[in-house]
């Protein structure tokens, strides 16, 4: 049998408690794994590693470069703000560290190019865990479109809407940034595009605004047109300052326009509608997708999977740097108001990263 793998984690409040509760003890209780060390700036968040994960307070450090010196590991988890990745991406890689990132990449086009660039020269293997296209319901429906069973598809249409106006609801930082929808909102569901489509994309238009009620500091609204590469279109809406929620997070609405049928995921529930209006239209509801475990419980087996010699996980850092082009791609398009070519947008950032 193969030995554990040995991990840092590093970040151990916020989402890192999500970490130490939800997804690392069934990797470890599976002998997938097995914690080296934790790292965070907040020694209050200490005893979150020692109570979940059993760590010994010797091997909780408030300094990563001591905690990666002082314990060899086959792979960082890094559960940080964006800004933070690539600081210890870099360690990981000084350290022969392969990574398990959250998403993004980085909190910039041009971060995310120099890690790309840093983790394939290197000839390491990263993962970023976007978590929300592997999803039950998700799942479901990218399975059905890709089955085929109902004809290619045309386009797509999805939907994320909240009721956040009040200042803070939707985390008080988020507020006083810049481009807060696109850039904390809509990762996901560009990564939910790429997936159900099955391209990448060619390019993107974003229109952006505030209205007058907002307390948002930049645009925390938008609609997004999406050409990919194979020809779907894609059109979204995206919202935090609407009067209700009409889809919040992970009940998203996704309408798959298929040549034989059209298929709707609504608030979790996927229905699958034939014919015309009336006498003529059939509707029938699809069941779900049925597995142990979905989201970031299932990537992370995947991954430690993929270090063993299983096949390349759907989320590598090759794979996702498409997501962070479109994303980024989408905030030029929304400050110029021009659409942008996510194609070249993504060959001219690497160029540049070197």
């Amino acid at each position: 049998m193969t030995e554990p793998k040995r991990f840092i984690q590093v970040g151990l409040g916020g989402w890192g408690l999500y970490w130490l509760r939800e997804v690392l003890p069934r990797l470890c209780s599976a002998g997938l794994a097995t914690p080296a060390a934790c790292v965070d700036t907040n020694p209050d968040t200490f005893q979150n590693a020692q109570r979940l994960l059993g760590i010994p307070p010797e091997r909780c450090y408030s300094d990563a470069a001591e905690a990666f010196r002082d314990n060899p590991a086959d792979f960082v988890i890094i559960v940080v703000p964006p800004a933070w990745h690539e600081r210890y991406v870099d360690l990981a890689l000084e350290y022969g560290m392969d990574i398990l990132c959250e998403k993004p990449i980085a909190d910039t086009m041009e971060g995310c190019a120099r890690v790309y660039r840093k983790v394939t020269s290197a000839g390491r293997k990263m993962m970023v865990t976007m978590s929300h296209r592997f999803d039950q319901d998700k799942q479901t429906l990218q399975r059905a479109i890709h089955s085929r069973e109902y004809g290619d598809l045309d386009y797509l249409i999805g939907r994320n809407t909240w009721m956040c106006r009040a200042y803070g609801t939707w985390g008080a930082f988020r507020y006083e940034m810049q481009d807060p929808l696109l850039i904390e909102g809509t990762v996901h569901h560009f990564d939910i595009m790429r997936s159900l489509a099955g391209s990448n994309a060619r390019t993107v238009y974003a229109a952006t605004w505030n209205p007058a009620w907002s307390e948002f500091k930049s645009d925390a609204q938008a609609l997004v047109t999406v050409v990919m590469e194979n020809g779907v279109r894609v059109l979204y809406e995206g919202a935090k300052n609407n009067a209700s929620c009409l889809n919040g997070w992970t009940r998203d609405y996704w309408r798959a326009e298929c040549r034989d049928a059209t298929l709707v995921l609504d608030n979790r529930r996927l229905l699958e509608i034939r014919g015309a209006v009336g006498v003529d239209s059939v509707t029938r509801e699809i069941p779900l997708a049925q597995q142990e475990v979905w989201m970031n419980p299932w990537l992370a087996e995947m991954f430690v999977n993929w270090l063993n010699g299983g096949p390349e996980p759907p989320c590598t850092v090759q794979d996702n740097i498409q997501c962070c082009a479109l994303l980024f791609a989408a905030v030029r398009s929304a400050h110029t108001g021009q659409a942008v070519d996510v194609q070249e947008f993504l060959r001219e950032s690497l160029e540049t990263a070197g």
